[in-house]
């Protein structure tokens, strides 16, 4: 893709109106942040909102002039849809390192820019019924808009550099946000989980970005991807550079291995789990792999790894959800599933096609999250659903708002998740056969595992307490209403890639440009069609598979009046194996966490206080024992001092004396 590197002065609009994107974010951070125990709740949610909302709105500006451009910014040769960057300072110069901190406005950031702000805004909105209880209701909005900002600055930034900054900083806010709640101790050891864990991964993220540099004297993304793509296929160095960023990947997008973080970050507030695990921070990966595309096409191994371990994640974390009765959980293993799901993609080269996903993604899961935001509000903070049931009565928009979201999930059509679900299994009934095959047991049990949770919830005979029903009632209009839109664009979203409605795929035409370079190195594996007959039969299996796995879930839950046990003796082994998440955690903490804590308390018991600490304390003995002594000789007598005066004067004569 050319680039056009124009003065800000040529651009369309002022330098500021960009600074303004992130900026507006971060100006609400320090209001609320300063002034937490001043504001109102409603105050506090009010300025936090409309802070991200401004974003969106220059987002919106930024992407109808981007589609719509005036002759009066387009620099000399420039044509619409090129990509242009704006250098708001020179930044790091160290020798040949030059990094200066630039924005880059193409098709990839604008449409994160309107993800991050125009879902974010929604969750915002939400937050404030939510929330509205909470005494530090000022500082959440405060840790909201921080992360805000941190996301903006990643997918705004120009070159690696910058996106690492963004990518720590959205990792920052994940453990404060996480451990919101920080008097229980559990939400503490979940948000330092989730911070540890996502420092494994962005080790590798770093490592590869001065492989990069190393490589191509640049961390700038137009000079990188333009000398990569004058490499051959399969260079060694690229696959490197691949591997170490995919590592990256991993941590925050939640993949095989390092995924156990996102499950147990379900402790933070529920808009938490909806904004930073649901839409925006955990897709951080699949965005750094598709502004990398022209890399990971370079390295065809890297490319396979990536799909095998998507694919793996998927069916994985899927089944996990088969047997989870905390309501966040079950959607927290289905958003590591929808994750494996993008890598599945990504690694068949589909890249229109996982960013499809992570946009039909962002819309229905966000909306699931926020629906059982929404039931736990009514029941009192109850999470488990083994102790819900009857709901639809008494929460009806969130029963229906959350019905489209599992339908779009269990890609059942029209609803937007079949488009992007069933674009991935068309790329990779491509490419693998048996990774197709997993794609299509991972959709069977994703519609099987929502609407098992659907059924649970919301049908049947309430299982809570008595002042649980007492007290049911349907949310305040500001969590209905975000409801409401997401909804709207759970069902509706998918159009935007639906060739065979519409005649079109706009987003697929509109992304084209990303790709240029990728598609100049491997033509092949984008000009790769199905036939018609094809198509229609990898449609028909995979609706065949969501509605299987509903009627499944129905049978067994509505029609049988299935109850998960409560009892661990009355699980059959496999399902208890299910349950215990496989006994991945146990694993973790034997294989590194209790070494790591022996290792540390020997360190400790024999090297801290058998080495360390004595010889430390020694010289603070030594200099009390040296001071003591001198003290004597201060014993406040000037003729005292006046003999010392004299001796000294005697001896440092009588020492030259002696050396001549």
């Amino acid at each position: 893709m050319q680039e056009t590197v124009i003065p800000a002065a040529s651009a369309p609009y002022s330098t500021l109106l960009y600074v303004l994107i992130p900026l507006l974010p971060f100006l609400g951070f320090l209001i609320n942040g300063l002034l937490n125990k001043k504001l109102s709740g409603t105050v506090a949610g009010a300025i936090g909102s409309l802070m991200v909302l401004g974003s969106f709105l220059i987002s919106v500006m930024l992407f109808w002039e981007f589609q719509h451009p005036t002759a009066q910014w387009l620099a000399p040769g420039a044509t619409a849809h090129q990509a242009y960057t704006v250098r708001l300072f020179d930044w790091i110069s160290v020798g040949t390192l030059q990094i200066p901190f630039t924005y880059q406005i193409d098709q990839l950031s604008l449409i994160m820019l309107l993800l991050v702000t125009g879902v974010g805004f929604l969750i915002h909105v939400y937050s404030i019924g939510y929330m509205h209880h909470d005494e530090n209701v000022g500082k959440f909005f405060a840790f909201l808009n921080l992360f805000v900002f941190s996301m903006l600055v990643l997918v705004l930034g120009a070159n690696f550099v910058i996106l690492f900054i963004g990518w720590e900083g959205v990792g920052l806010c994940s453990y404060l946000l996480i451990g919101f709640w920080n008097k229980d101790h559990g939400n503490n050891n979940a948000a330092k989980k989730a911070f540890i864990i996502n420092r494994v991964g962005d080790l590798g993220f770093l490592l590869g970005i001065f492989l990069i540099y190393l490589t191509f004297d640049s961390v700038q993304y137009a000079e990188v991807f333009h000398k990569a793509s004058t490499m051959q296929i399969g260079t060694g160095v690229v696959t490197a550079i691949t591997l170490l960023l995919f590592v990256g990947a991993m941590g925050k997008s939640a993949q095989l291995p390092l995924y156990t973080w996102l499950p147990d970050a379900m402790a933070g507030p529920t808009p938490v789990s909806a904004l930073i695990h649901a839409a925006t921070m955990v897709t951080a990966g699949i965005y750094m792999v598709l502004r990398s595309n022209v890399l990971f096409t370079l390295a065809p191994d890297t490319l396979h790894v990536v799909a095998w371990i998507g694919g793996i994640t998927a069916l994985f974390a899927a089944s996990i959800g088969l047997a989870q009765n905390d309501i966040k959980k079950v959607l927290a293993y289905s958003t590591v599933s929808q994750l494996g799901y993008m890598f599945l993609a990504l690694g068949v080269m589909g890249y229109s096609t996982s960013l499809f996903h992570v946009l039909t993604h962002a819309f229905f899961k966000a909306l699931m999250f926020l629906g059982a935001g929404s039931v736990i509000h009514a029941m009192s903070n109850e999470q488990d659903i083994r102790r819900m049931g009857g709901l639809r009565k008494a929460l009806p928009i969130t029963f229906l708002t959350f019905l489209i979201g599992c339908l779009a999930i269990s890609g059942i059509p029209p609803f937007s998740g079949f488009f992007s679900k069933d674009e991935i299994l068309e790329h990779v009934y491509q490419h693998n056969k048996i990774l197709w095959g997993i794609g299509m047991v991972t959709a069977f049990l994703t519609a099987f595992y929502m609407f098992r949770l659907l059924f649970l919830t919301f049908f049947g005979e309430f299982r809570g307490t008595e002042e649980q029903k007492h007290h049911l009632h349907e949310s305040p209009a500001s969590m209905t209403l975000p409801l409401i839109v997401l909804a709207i664009l759970a069902a509706v979203g998918g159009f935007m890639g639906a060739p065979m409605f519409v005649g079109k795929h706009y987003l697929a035409d509109y992304l084209a440009p990303l790709f240029t370079y990728s598609k100049a190195l491997n033509p092949e594996a984008f000009a790769t069609e199905l036939d018609h007959g094809t198509e229609l039969m990898l449609i028909g299996l995979s609706v065949a598979a969501g509605v299987l796995g509903i009627l499944f879930a129905y049978v067994q839950y509505v029609s049988r009046k299935v109850r998960p046990s409560e009892d661990d003796a009355h699980r059959s082994a496999p399902e208890s194996l299910v349950y215990h998440k496989y006994y991945i955690d146990e694993l973790y903490n034997a294989l590194f966490v209790r070494p790591v804590m022996w290792l540390s308390t020997g360190l400790y018991r024999f090297v801290e206080q058998g080495i360390i600490d004595p010889i430390v304390n020694g010289f603070g003995r030594v200099t009390l024992g040296g001071g003591q002594l001198l003290r004597y000789v201060q014993t406040g007598y000037v003729g005292l001092y006046l003999i010392l005066i004299v001796v000294g004067i005697v001896l440092v004569l009588g020492l030259n004396l002696f050396r001549f």
